[in-house]
């Protein structure tokens, strides 16, 4: 698909609403922008900023196109069972990664083991988080919250059994993520910045707001996939569980799909937001789920640089 250009945006999606390109383009037009913005063939408008849309920026972040779903992403594991391997139904699986994986708003561990301990995997935020904060992020981790999260057992085109699954970084991430988006829409209007989108509120590299919020980014973020490193252990064990034996695996696959992350492009060290969309550099491995019923794909970066190595996050909106 040849992208079009319009003023700052290059647009791969082929059904775009306007809303949705007139938001891309009051987000290119920040002075900050280190290049064009980028959409993705899913994109669509979504709340802070356009969902599939990737923003370069250079000296400065805007927290609300990142969101609250800091480090949301999917996590795929190939085993080396084909369908052949599995009973004749499922049934008693689904109780066990429900006992195993608390799904639902606010639902959490009512009990952890010891060994899971989420100081030592990743340490502390910088924000300082009150005892019920670390309460609630201990018993959440390893679950899979609500809305659009999903655990499912895949077969691919050879008839091999994957695991997938799609997660963020829970209530944490939501509550450190909205604390700044608040305090950079503050800012704003301290300093008498004017902006077309108070969403497109933003912090200045060099500030300690702008070092505030990104160490409490990028802890959501690692947050985030060790959530799903941990989801996916379950959900295997649930498996194996059923089978009687033990899985093999062959490959996991644990992609963000929104995030930021400083990234060098055209010889310049830049941030990268990724608001529903992958990294896609040269050999990265993505995964690209489809909505319920539809297919999922394994995918394999080309390193697009017009697009900044990224690509889709979902494969609903367009045929692949």
């Amino acid at each position: 698909m040849t992208p079009t250009k319009t003023d700052n945006v290059l647009n791969w999606a082929s059904v775009l609403e306007e809303e949705a390109m007139q938001q891309a383009q009051r987000t290119s037009r920040l002075p900050f922008l280190a290049g064009h913005l980028a959409l993705m063939p899913d994109a669509h408008y979504g709340m802070g900023a356009t969902i599939g849309s990737v923003i370069p920026t250079k000296g400065a972040i805007v927290p609300s196109c990142v969101g609250v779903d800091c480090g949301c992403g999917v996590i795929a594991l190939e085993t080396e069972l084909t369908s052949q391997a599995l009973p004749e139904n499922l049934d008693a699986l689904m109780p066990l990664i429900e006992k195993s994986i608390p799904a639902g708003i606010g639902k959490g561990h009512d009990s952890w083991d010891s060994s899971i301990n989420v100081e030592n995997l990743i340490g502390w935020p910088k924000t300082e988080l009150t005892s019920k904060q670390k309460s609630t992020a201990i018993s959440q981790f390893g679950t899979l919250g609500s809305g659009n999260h999903f655990i499912e057992i895949c077969l691919d085109e050879r008839d091999v059994v994957w695991i997938m699954l799609h997660s963020r970084s829970r209530g944490i991430g939501n509550q450190l993520a909205t604390g700044h988006i608040t305090k950079a829409k503050t800012l704003m209007k301290q300093m008498f910045i004017k902006l077309e989108d108070p969403d497109l509120a933003y912090f200045v590299e060099g500030t300690s707001e702008f070092q505030h919020y990104i160490s409490d980014l990028l802890w959501a973020q690692d947050y985030a996939r060790e959530n799903r490193s941990a989801m996916m252990i379950a959900a295997l064990h649930s498996l194996e569980n059923i089978i009687g034996d033990g899985v093999p695996v062959v490959r996991i696959i644990n992609n963000h799909h929104n995030y930021t992350a400083k990234e060098n492009h055209n010889g310049h060290n830049i941030w990268v937001t990724r608001k529903g969309a992958i990294k896609a550099a040269v050999g990265d491995l993505g995964v690209i789920p489809g909505s319920m019923g539809t297919s999922s794909y394994i995918v394999e970066g080309l390193g697009n640089p017009s697009s900044y190595n990224s690509c889709s996050q979902w494969c609903w909106a367009y045929n692949v």
